[in-house]
């Protein structure tokens, strides 16, 4: 028990905001935001568990994203809320 909590807690030492992620880096989503735009998430095919990647940065903060020949551009606020891991 206490070696799977140990791996855990060393997993969760990855975990960063897509909002910190650069150009070209592929990451899996681990958690998204509670509410409204959790659900508009999920509609459109971004959930937990997803594998997705940065196409670009734009000023502002903006990030467009890619999953699956989709691209999604999110708002620095939006990409601010959700919590990534690198794969």
């Amino acid at each position: 028990m206490l070696g799977l909590w140990k791996h855990l807690v060393s997993k969760g030492e990855h975990q960063m905001k897509l909002s910190s992620i650069r150009r070209g880096s592929r990451v899996q989503i681990h958690q998204l935001p509670v509410g409204e735009s959790r659900s508009q998430f999920i509609r459109i095919g971004l959930m937990e568990g997803a594998i997705i990647e940065c196409l670009e940065r734009l000023p502002g903060g903006t990030l467009v994203i890619g999953q699956s020949r989709q691209e999604f551009a999110l708002s620095a606020n939006l990409a601010d809320s959700i919590t990534v891991m690198p794969v």
